[in-house]
């Protein structure tokens, strides 16, 4: 069940961002539009909603929710950097906007950058630790909720490798005049 509504969740935001988007550029409806962007954290709710309730009732956790867990997380930490992407390059598209923003080319602002991003991925991960530890205070039974930290240790993974984009834009700064256009 639990991943049924993982998957649903993942295109209910995809269908809600673009109906969203296309209410607004396409078919001039700004409030709908707004109705239907603000409607997007509503599924990270019901996810949440139905691994608090599988969890309590009865199912011992394994991967399916430690996938909720991270999905949230990284919705909570991304999602409106995601929206505001999509949002600037379907203006761009069909509403003839300027393109969205780059990141820094070179030099010490892309490691800024770099090291922006992988912060943002370390408060992910965080809170993805946040709603395992609320998921196994919930259910208060250590031997079904045990899972769930082999598989956050498993995910230590992610910001460890995404370490290296900052470190080595620090240490190896490009040179703006090597950067191509």
């Amino acid at each position: 069940m639990i991943v049924a509504i993982l998957i649903g969740c993942e295109v209910g935001f995809w269908v809600l961002l673009g109906l969203g988007l296309a209410s607004r550029y396409l078919w001039n409806r700004r409030t709908l539009s707004t109705v239907l962007l603000l409607s997007v954290p509503l599924l990270d709710v019901i996810l949440l909603a139905a691994a608090v309730i599988d969890m309590r009732g009865g199912a011992t956790a394994d991967l399916r929710h430690g996938l909720a867990a991270a999905y949230l997380a990284y919705s909570v930490v991304f999602g409106h950097r995601t929206l505001r992407w999509a949002d600037a390059k379907f203006r761009q598209r069909f509403a003839g906007g300027p393109p969205p923003p780059h990141p820094p080319a070179a030099g010490m602002a892309r490691a800024r950058y770099e090291w922006a991003f992988w912060l943002r991925i370390a408060l992910a991960y965080a809170l993805a630790w946040f709603i395992v530890f609320g998921l196994t205070w919930l259910v208060d039974d250590p031997a079904r909720t045990e899972p769930l930290f082999t598989f956050m240790y498993g995910l230590l993974k992610i910001p460890l490798i995404a370490l290296i984009w900052p470190v080595s834009y620090t240490l190896w700064p490009r040179k703006p005049d090597t950067v191509r256009s």
